[in-house]
């Protein structure tokens, strides 16, 4: 057995849990097209706001590329929806996961950092100074606010392409992640 069907088969493995808020397993949706997995922190981040709204503007030309975007979070599906009705993503396949299982997954292995020292860091006052604030404002954490966030590709049964944030205020090119597809 090749490297390459070992990896596709654990990853499936490990994946076939999950489902979409529509009932749809993550991997049918896999099967159909190349999906753009962007997991969010929680409903109150101004920069997971920011993050709706990037891909909103870029979703046409993600799904020319034939890469369908769906986004993985931590809330509920009904605090959920306004949010990505807001951004007129309500379309848009969706993880609930309020016990971040998707994304303690070895194979995704997004981490957690405090909240208490990211506001101190030069790329969250940066993010906040270019606006992120002021125009997605900033909520009530009712999720997780020490988990992290980041995109995957995931192409042909395996992850094509990985951005782990390394801070909340990152901004990823969606497109250029995609571009793989």
């Amino acid at each position: 057995m090749t490297a390459g069907i070992t990896e596709r088969s654990s990853l499936a493995d490990s994946l076939r849990p999950f489902h979409a808020e529509s009932g749809r397993s993550l991997l049918e949706l896999m099967d159909e097209s190349a999906v753009l997995l962007v997991f969010l922190r929680h409903f109150g981040c101004a920069f997971c706001a920011m993050a709706l709204d990037r891909v909103a503007q870029v979703r046409p030309q993600l799904e020319a590329m034939g890469v369908r975007p769906v986004f993985a979070h931590l809330g509920s599906p009904q605090r959920a929806k306004p949010y990505f009705d807001y951004y007129k993503l309500s379309d848009v396949e969706r993880i609930s996961d309020p016990e971040a299982t998707l994304y303690q997954l070895p194979a995704f292995a997004l981490g957690r950092k405090s909240p208490f020292l990211q506001p101190f860091s030069l790329a969250v006052l940066r993010g906040w100074l270019k606006g992120a604030m002021f125009k997605y404002g900033i909520g009530l954490i009712k999720e997780d606010g020490y988990q992290m966030p980041g995109v995957f590709l995931l192409k042909d049964g395996r992850i094509a392409r990985a951005y782990r944030h390394k801070s909340i205020a990152d901004e990823p090119d969606y497109l250029k992640l995609a571009s793989d597809a």
